[in-house]
This record gives structure tokens, C-alpha cells and sequence, in this order.
């Protein structure tokens, strides 16, 4: 009996993984199938995109857009938004130079610097909206001018030189031409993956995006797992200021402008709802891929930068339809 009933379990097993991995096909074929599209098209379109060393410079360009787009990821699901990634990363590359140029601290002590200061603006954007009740696209909104503006204060409004001991983040690596920076970013995606689908914390996060009153009646406490999340996302902002720091090696106070807007568009694209409760942290990655391949194949085409925005914010609007549409049905199919 005991035999049979531990057969019986091992095939249920079985056919629940086999299930778990049919469904993680179909969830992201459509996307995969909307990435090979558009490396066909451009490929036909010009002679020098369906190249190693293209594909391996839209890898190593992408991890700024890679990290903000995890920590949005976790804030939409949790029915949040942060407007304010992209002045987080530009404040901590900031942080960065100050400390390297006129402290001449070392580079571990610069990193360390980078990282407590936006994950303590990650934790303050997710305190005063869970504690005081403000809506996050207020609060962050609010964070978004005063990183933009303490960057430019730290920084004297000046794009500051960090030299080449950061070189070897953005470095691609000998052998395999991917830069550390994307390695991290990847093996961030899969990590970030992986607290949202297999820890109580990635529960709370879904149920919490999902009903958040009827997760409140249940004896669950929302506000720590809302401030971890915008916590987590900061704390992503300063990976993604090491990164941009180390391929550029100068922090710009202008630098990363817009990309709360990018990362936005590609948590969307990969199917992340705006309204919370459901999302994926590898569609986001996907969705990244999809956005970087586009504005890249549209450089090679030698498309103005003003009708690539175009294209990009149709792209957008098209995958918020498709999302709108989606729910559509999920409801009708639920009534």
C-alpha cells in the first residue's frame, strides 16, 4: 500500500511539474515569438544586425534597464508604481563619484555607500505610502524630484570622471563577451523569480496586488511586505547605478531620464498587470530584450530618435491594450 500510494504521489508529481512547465511555454511563447519577429525583420531590413557582436552589445547595454525592471516588476504586483528608478539610479552613480573623487574612498566602501542610499529611498517611497496611505505614483513621484535634485546638489551639477576601477563591471568578460554586469543582472531575474514563486513573501505580494482588504481581514499584515517591496526595488536601483557607472564610467547628473518609463514598458510587455496581482519577473526580462532589440534595430535603420519614441510609445500603448483585453476576458471567463 505504502508502495502505491508513494508511486501514486511520484506521478502526480509528475504530471504537476509537467503541467508547471507547459504553462511556463505557453506564457512565454507569445513574447519569445514577438522577440524572434523582430530580430527577423531587422535582420532583413539591415546587413550588420543578424550578428554575434549585435546581440552581444544590446546584452551588455541592458542591465540598468534589467535591475529597475525587476524591482518594478515586484511594485506593480503589489498594485504599486515607482516613478522614481530612474533619478534613484542617477543619485546613487552620483553618490558614487562624490565618495571616489573627493573622499577618495575605495570602491568597496563607494558600492556600499550607493547601495544603502537608494534602498533607503526605496524604503522611505514604500513607508510613507503604506503608513500615511498615500497612493506610491504620489509619493515616488515626489521621490523622483528629490533624488533628481540631491544628485545635482552632491554633484554641483557636474558630470563627475570615476576612472577605470570601475571598468570591470561593464567590462565584457574574455571568452564569453558578456559583461559581470549582465551576468548579475540575469542571475537577478532568476533569483527575483524565484521569491515570487516559490516564498510565502511572493504569496503576499500576489495576494496582496490582488485584494489587499480581504488579505488585511485575513490576519495578514500588508504594510511590511508593501515597504519591502519598494525597499527591494531601491536597493535594485543602486545595482543598476553600479552598472551604468561601470560601462560609462562617469555619473552624469542628468543620467537614466526616462527610464521609470522604459521599465514601466517593459514589465507591460511582458504581461505584468498595472492593476496588481499578476506578473512575471522572466516576462519582464523578455520584455526588456524586446524593447532593446527594437530601439536598436531602429538605430541601425537609421530611424530619427524622434519617430523611434513614437514607435516605442505605440509599442506601449499596444501592450496595455493587450493587458486591458486580457482582463477583459479573465473576468468574463470567471462570471
Amino acid at each position: 500500500m505504502v508502495s502505491e500510494k508513494r508511486s501514486t504521489n511520484g506521478h502526480s508529481h509528475a504530471v504537476v511539474l509537467h503541467r508547471r512547465v507547459i504553462a511556463s511555454v505557453v506564457e512565454y511563447a507569445g513574447l519569445l515569438a514577438v522577440l524572434l519577429i523582430l530580430i527577423v525583420l531587422f535582420s532583413i531590413q539591415t546587413d550588420n544586425f543578424f550578428r554575434v557582436q549585435t546581440a552581444l552589445t544590446i546584452a551588455n547595454s541592458s542591465p540598468d534597464l534589467i535591475f529597475v525592471s525587476v524591482g518594478m516588476t515586484l511594485v506593480l504586483i503589489v498594485a504599486g508604481i515607482d516613478l522614481s528608478v530612474g533619478s534613484l539610479l542617477a543619485l546613487g552613480a552620483a553618490v558614487i563619484g562624490v565618495a571616489m573623487s573627493e573622499y577618495e574612498l575605495g570602491v568597496a566602501s563607494a558600492i556600499a555607500l550607493c547601495m544603502v542610499t537608494t534602498t533607503l529611498c526605496g524604503f522611505c517611497n514604500g513607508f510613507v505610502s503604506a503608513w500615511f496611505a498615500i497612493p506610491s505614483f504620489i509619493v515616488t513621484l515626489g521621490m523622483l524630484e528629490m533624488a533628481r535634485g540631491a544628485t545635482k546638489l552632491i554633484s554641483d551639477s557636474q558630470s563627475i570622471y570615476i576612472g577605470s576601477r570601475f571598468e570591470w563591471f561593464g567590462e565584457p568578460l574574455p571568452g564569453i563577451s558578456l559583461s559581470p554586469s549582465f551576468l548579475i543582472a540575469v542571475l537577478t531575474v532568476l533569483l527575483a523569480q524565484f521569491l515570487l514563486t516559490q516564498t510565502i513573501y511572493g504569496r503576499y505580494c500576489i495576494a496582496i496586488g490582488t485584494n489587499k482588504e480581504a488579505v488585511k481581514m485575513s490576519g495578514i499584515r500588508t504594510a511590511p511586505v508593501f515597504i519591502t517591496t519598494f525597499a527591494i526595488s531601491g536597493f535594485l536601483c543602486g545595482l543598476a547605478a553600479i552598472s551604468h557607472t561601470g560601462r560609462l564610467l562617469t555619473s552624469d547628473p542628468n543620467a537614466a531620464r526616462g527610464l521609470e518609463l522604459s521599465a514601466i514598458a517593459a514589465c507591460v510587455i511582458g504581461g505584468t498587470s498595472l492593476m496588481g496581482g499578476r506578473g512575471s519577473v522572466v516576462a519582464s526580462f523578455i520584455g526588456v530584450l524586446i524593447i532593446a532589440v527594437l530601439q536598436s534595430g531602429l538605430a541601425q535603420m537609421g530611424v530619427d530618435d524622434a519617430i523611434k519614441q513614437v514607435i516605442t510609445g505605440g509599442v506601449i500603448i499596444l501592450a496595455v491594450l493587450l493587458d486591458s483585453l486580457r482582463q477583459r476576458i479573465s473576468r468574463e471567463e470567471k462570471s
